[in-house]
């Protein structure tokens, strides 16, 4: 929710951030710890998280540093618990607020420093709508509720209540992308699977616009990593290999051309990572750099390419002559360009009446 005043409040209905005094500061409670102390939060415990998107447990503790404040709910073993902030400092411990009954989980409820910020600093409802919908896309099943003061999204194209909730994941994030624009194949590559070894898993969907409007979303943990990295080398790898595999078992002989660029360079492309212990490049995580993850994502989705165009000969078909097609174009150009410098170099660059002047290749 977004409110007047720089307000937003986060709401959910899990378990609840507990209450009791933390093992580690007896005289804190975990809440406390967790809004308060670096390196805390729950993905340190592997039976608290398999997966996360921060890697260092600092998302929570420097949200209510950064605030002039913060209040905290936590509805848990049917009581409901209160705690107040200010610029990252308690005003007391959490305070029991009574039972309560078909209620659970917790609500954090924060307005940023205007002293750290700026007095003009407000949050965009624009990016905080889109991002609240990538993250249904990307928890395929979950429901997010987003809800904006009318004042705030006036004359914008952002409304005041709607709710995200997509069963198929990143295959109706897909369709919403294309919006009925005409494609090469008639049904988009789309699946998920398991890594080994529960390292996680990867989810993806992929097709071809006809008008070659290409779109590429690489996230790892829901995080979007705009460079992309080892999963998208992997994701590239995975095509290239199954659709030549594919053209050598049918006797396809162009498909020797194709590099991953001609796949990829006109497809909308889909694809989520799960991984248990990412590695970033900087701080704001636009790039993957895991190394092993290349190889695992490579090995998770090229059979299953493989089959998918088994299974659909003539779509494998009209997708390979399609993709062929851009390949010799790109050939076609590369030559154009090789051909126009090769002309260049021979120009003699001379004043006057010699400046027309060219010489032959010597023997």
């Amino acid at each position: 929710e977004l409110r007047e005043g720089n307000r937003v409040t986060v709401r959910d209905n899990g378990r609840g951030i507990p209450v009791d005094p933390h093992p580690k500061f007896p005289k804190k409670s975990a809440l406390e710890v967790i809004l308060t102390t670096l390196h805390s939060g729950g993905k340190f415990q592997n039976k608290a998280y398999q997966t996360a998107g921060g890697l260092h447990g600092v998302g929570v503790s420097v949200v209510n540093a950064l605030a002039a404040e913060l209040e905290v709910e936590v509805a848990r073993n049917k009581t409901l618990w209160r705690q107040s902030y200010a610029k990252g400092a308690p005003k007391g411990p959490p305070k029991s607020q009574g039972m309560v009954q078909n209620r659970r989980g917790t609500t954090i409820s924060f307005v940023p420093d205007p002293e750290i910020f700026g007095p003009k600093a407000a949050f965009e409802p624009e990016r905080l709508h889109r991002m609240a919908r990538s993250k249904a896309y990307l928890f395929r099943g979950v429901e997010i509720r987003w809800s904006c003061d009318a004042a705030l999204v006036q004359g914008k194209a952002v409304p005041e209540k709607d709710v995200f909730h997509f069963p198929a994941g990143l295959t109706d994030f897909l369709k919403g992308l294309l919006d009925n624009r005409d494609t090469v194949v008639p049904e988009p590559f789309a699946g998920e699977t398991d890594l080994p070894d529960g390292q996680g898993r990867i989810e993806w969907a992929e097709t071809f616009p006809i008008d070659e409007e290409a779109y590429q979303g690489f996230y790892c943990n829901t995080v979007p990593t705009a460079l992309g990295g080892t999963h998208e080398q992997g994701f590239r790898a995975a095509l290239l290999k199954a659709l030549r595999s594919h053209a050598e078992r049918t006797s396809y002989k162009k498909a020797g051309v194709l590099t991953a660029d001609d796949i990829t360079g006109g497809a909308a492309i889909l694809v989520s990572l799960f991984y248990k212990t990412p590695q970033f490049q900087g701080q704001t995580k636009e790039r993957l750099v895991s190394p092993e993850v290349a190889r695992l994502v490579e090995a998770a989705v090229k059979d299953r390419f493989e089959l998918w165009l088994g299974e659909h000969p003539a779509t494998a078909t009209a997708l390979l002559d399609h993709l062929v097609m851009r390949a010799e174009e790109r050939l076609a150009r590369k030559k154009s360009k090789e051909v126009k410098r090769q002309t260049a170099t021979r120009k003699l660059r001379l004043p006057g009446k010699l400046a027309d002047c060219s010489i032959s290749d010597r023997p």
